[in-house]
């Protein structure tokens, strides 16, 4: 899952860089466009395509995070649990929640190897303010296409992404069930505590 997770980052990584046109596309519209743009760079970059960790670093914390609405994917994830949370708490569950996702999913985006992208075409959304963008990456040399899809929102600023579907298996769902878990024995400090921790533990390994 890791690595199609990275396949979904890469499809947003030139975002910012483009953030002229893309609060006026539709979800769909800007992540064709995006998967054409980004693919052209990593095409170019014999870095990236070598596993630069650090650069693949540094092009999810600057291009990529701002795309994504972290408070409500933490909220998601948190579930019932949310609402135990003081403010104070629930920054900072949302800032850890975001490294983590950083620092776990940054490997994935080498592992891009030229497979093709196709994004399903959205009718008219009018007035609609939430949908799913479908996509398919296609491997080549007999594998099974893998399905992507992205829960996207509109925002004053463009579209957000908050949750992130990869062959049926939910982001969200899948952090869900430790956070409970957290919780249910520390409660949300204790939550908050293996997070940090795990973080660490991350940052060791870089």
């Amino acid at each position: 899952m890791k690595r199609f997770l990275g396949l979904m980052i890469l499809m947003l990584a030139n975002l910012v860089a483009s953030s002229a046109w893309s609060v006026d596309l539709a979800p769909d519209r800007l992540v064709d466009r995006t998967v054409k743009e980004v693919i052209g760079i990593i095409q170019k970059d014999e870095e990236l395509r070598s596993g630069d960790r650090e650069k693949m670093f540094d092009l999810i914390e600057a291009k990529i995070l701002p795309h994504f609405n972290f408070s409500r994917m933490t909220q998601l994830a948190m579930g019932q649990h949310w609402s135990k949370a003081q403010p104070e708490q629930q920054n900072k569950i949302v800032n850890e929640f975001r490294i983590l996702l950083v620092r776990t999913y940054s490997n994935a985006l080498t592992s891009y190897h030229d497979e093709a992208i196709k994004v399903n075409p959205l009718p008219d959304l009018g007035d609609r303010t939430e949908t799913k963008v479908r996509t398919m990456v296609i491997q080549g040399k007999g594998k099974e296409p893998v399905p992507i899809d992205y829960s996207m929102e509109k925002k004053p600023d463009g579209w957000k992404v908050y949750d992130v579907t990869v062959a049926g298996v939910s982001l969200v769902t899948n952090y869900r069930g430790s956070f409970n878990s957290q919780v249910r024995k520390g409660g949300v400090e204790g939550l908050l505590k293996a997070l940090s921790d795990k973080n660490k533990s991350l940052e060791r390994k870089r």
